[in-house]
């Protein structure tokens, strides 16, 4: 990579990742809007997410480094009340609440494994919670049916958007795999709670 095009890859990070702190954006989303805010061409070269990742968490460094230690205590404990009440189904939680980046504008996602693609739904139905059904692409591309909630967080004194992506049981082997980075990409109740308290410690 020549050093202009460098420069500007650094640069669409940068926008990017105040884009992901301000306003929740995932990845995707905002490598394109930074592109259009600073704007270059479409086809202009993204940065990969590793590039992204590391702006992310230098954004949060020099920004907001108390607010989001907060914010995002707040979303992981929410996170673990969902994954207790669907303990029936595997929960795992991923994105930016695992990964220790989210801050009050991110949402909670979270992979179900289960025999029964319907039985998440008939659980939220029969404890009268409301939800919304969809369709995303899972970690393979491929279309996943979601449940989103809108669940209050009363740490952050917000409503928060809960995303439950069912998966076969058998998936859940594949969905352990490390990412590129050699990161777990998500991680059960038991995990989270390991995460936390050595995030404590340290």
């Amino acid at each position: 990579m020549d050093p202009s095009q460098n420069e500007i890859t650094q640069e669409i990070a940068a926008v990017a990742a105040r884009l992901v702190v301000d306003e929740g954006l995932e990845y995707a989303a905002a490598k394109r809007r930074a592109v259009k805010q600073l704007g270059l061409p479409a086809r202009t070269p993204l940065p990969d997410n590793t590039v992204l990742d590391a702006a992310v968490r230098e954004d949060i460094a020099v920004f907001c480094p108390d607010t989001q230690a907060t914010e995002l205590l707040a979303l992981r404990e929410l996170a673990l009340v969902w994954m207790d009440r669907l303990q029936a189904f595997r929960p795992h939680v991923g994105g930016a609440v695992w990964h220790g980046i989210a801050t009050r504008h991110s949402d909670i996602y979270m992979q179900l494994f289960c025999d029964d693609p319907k039985a998440p739904e008939w659980t939220l139905l029969d404890h009268r919670v409301e939800y919304h059904p969809g369709t995303v692409n899972g970690w393979r591309g491929e279309p996943v049916e979601a449940l989103t909630l809108r669940v209050r967080c009363e740490a952050l004194a917000q409503w928060v958007l809960v995303h439950l992506m069912v998966h076969d049981h058998d998936d859940l082997r594949g969905a352990l795999k490390p990412d590129p980075q050699g990161r777990k990409p998500r991680g059960d109740a038991a995990a989270l709670r390991r995460l936390m308290a050595g995030e404590v410690s340290a």
